[in-house]
C-alpha cells in the first residue's frame, strides 16, 4: 500500500506542474497564431480569446499525453538518482511491479485523452470553423465604412457608400464594382438595404444603374432598375460532403467509413493508444546514467514523443494514400510500439544481457 501511494503522490505533483507549464506554452503559441489570423482578416478580432480557447481545448489530448509521459519519466528518473529505486528493487519489487501503480494513476488521464480526442476535438474544430464562417459571411458588409472604398474578403468586389448613412442596415449612394466569371460589373444605386432570403444574405438596391462588360470583348451593356438584389453571402457547409473530416463527429466517421474518415478515426484513436503506450515506454526507458547527466532521459522522452506523434500524422497520410488500412495502422504502429516497449521492459525487469546469455550458453 505504501509502495503504491508514495508513487502516485509524487506522480500527481509532477504531472500537475508539467501540465501547467505545457498548457501555458501552448496557450502562448496559439495566442500568437490566432492574433496573426485576426490581422489577416481570417478571424474576428473580438473572437480571438474564444478561438484560442477552442484551439487549446482541441490540443489538450496531446498536452495531457506529453505531460503524463514527461511526469512518469521525471519521477522514475529522480527515484533512480536518489537511490529510492534501489531500495524498492532490493525489497523484492521488480521493475514490472511499477506498472500497476502507474496504470492506476494514469487511467483517468487516459480516459480523458480518449474522450477529448473522440468527442471534444471535432466539437472544438466545429466551433472555430463556425466563427470563421460567420465572420466571412458578414465580412463584406462589416468592412464597408461610409465615405471609403473597401475591398471584399475575396478581393473580387469593391464597395462604397455615402457618409450620410442612416443606420447599419441601410445606405445611400451605393457603388459596387465586381469581377465575376470574366465580367466587369459596375452597379450604382440611390439607396440600399440588407436582406436575408433563404439563409442567403443580399443587398437590395433601389433606383440605380448597372453596367456590364466582358473582359477582352467590345461592347457595354447598360441597364436601369427600380430594385435589384445582389447576393453577398451564401450558406456555408450546407452539404455534408463538403464538411472537412476533422469537423465530423466520431459517430459520423463510423457511419460513413470512407478512406478519409477511417484515416481521421485512426488518428483520433491513435491518441488514446499512444497515451497508454507512453506509460509502458516511460517505465521501460527510465533510468539514470551519471555520464549522460540528469536531463538525458527527459531529452530522449521528448524525442520519442515527437517521433511517435509524427508517425501518427504520417500513418494518417498513408491511409489516405492507400498505403495502409485501418487495421494495419493500429497493429503495426501502436501494436509495434507496445511490443517494443514491452520487450524493453521485460529485458530490464529480468536484467537480461547478451553477455549473460553467452555465459549461460557456455556453462550449459
Amino acid at each position: 500500500m505504501l509502495f503504491h501511494s508514495s508513487i502516485r503522490k509524487e506522480l500527481a505533483r509532477s504531472f500537475g506542474a508539467t501540465l501547467v507549464v505545457l498548457a501555458t506554452v501552448v496557450m502562448t503559441i496559439m495566442l500568437i497564431r490566432v492574433l496573426g489570423q485576426a490581422s489577416r482578416g481570417s478571424v474576428n478580432p473580438s473572437d480571438v480569446l474564444l478561438v484560442m480557447g477552442y484551439t487549446v481545448l482541441g490540443q489538450l489530448p496531446t498536452i495531457l499525453a506529453l505531460s503524463l509521459f514527461v511526469s512518469i519519466v521525471g519521477t522514475l528518473s529522480r527515484m533512480y538518482r536518489d537511490s529510492e529505486m534501489v531500495i524498492w528493487l532490493s525489497g523484492g519489487r521488480g521493475l514490472a511491479s511499477f506498472l500497476r501503480p502507474l496504470l492506476r494513476f494514469s487511467w483517468p488521464v487516459l480516459a480523458l485523452i480518449a474522450a477529448l480526442a473522440l468527442l471534444v476535438w471535432p466539437w472544438a474544430n466545429t466551433q472555430i470553423q463556425g466563427m470563421k464562417d460567420r465572420y466571412e459571411r458578414r465580412g463584406d458588409i462589416d468592412r464597408v465604412a461610409p465615405g471609403q472604398f473597401m475591398e471584399s474578403a475575396g478581393g473580387n468586389r469593391v464597395f462604397f457608400i455615402d457618409k450620410d448613412t442612416p443606420d447599419a442596415q441601410t445606405a445611400s449612394n451605393v457603388f459596387i464594382t465586381a469581377s465575376e466569371r470574366g465580367q466587369e460589373i459596375v452597379t450604382s444605386a440611390r439607396t440600399g438595404r440588407l436582406a436575408i432570403l433563404n439563409d442567403d444574405r443580399f443587398v437590395v438596391l433601389n433606383d440605380g444603374q448597372r453596367l456590364e462588360s466582358h473582359v477582352g470583348k467590345p461592347g457595354l451593356k447598360i441597364s436601369e432598375f427600380r430594385e435589384f438584389a445582389n447576393r453577398i453571402a451564401t450558406n456555408v457547409l450546407d452539404d455534408q460532403e463538403e464538411i472537412p473530416v476533422k469537423l465530423r463527429s466520431t459517430l459520423d466517421l463510423l457511419r460513413d467509413p470512407t478512406i478519409m474518415n477511417q484515416a481521421e478515426l485512426a488518428w483520433r484513436l491513435g491518441l488514446a493508444f499512444a497515451g497508454f503506450n507512453f506509460v509502458v515506454m516511460a517505465l521501460a526507458i527510465s533510468s539514470v546514467n551519471p555520464r549522460a547527466g540528469r536531463s538525458g532521459n527527459l531529452v530522449f522522452a521528448l524525442f520519442a514523443f515527437v517521433v511517435y506523434y509524427n508517425l501518427l500524422n504520417l500513418a494518417q497520410s498513408w491511409m489516405v494514400g492507400g498505403k495502409l488500412n485501418f487495421v494495419g495502422v493500429i497493429v503495426l504502429l501502436h501494436g509495434g510500439v507496445l511490443a517494443a516497449s514491452g520487450l524493453l521492459l521485460a529485458k530490464r525487469h529480468t536484467q537480461w544481457t547478451w553477455r549473460g546469455a553467452r555465459r549461460s550458453g557456455a556453462a550449459a
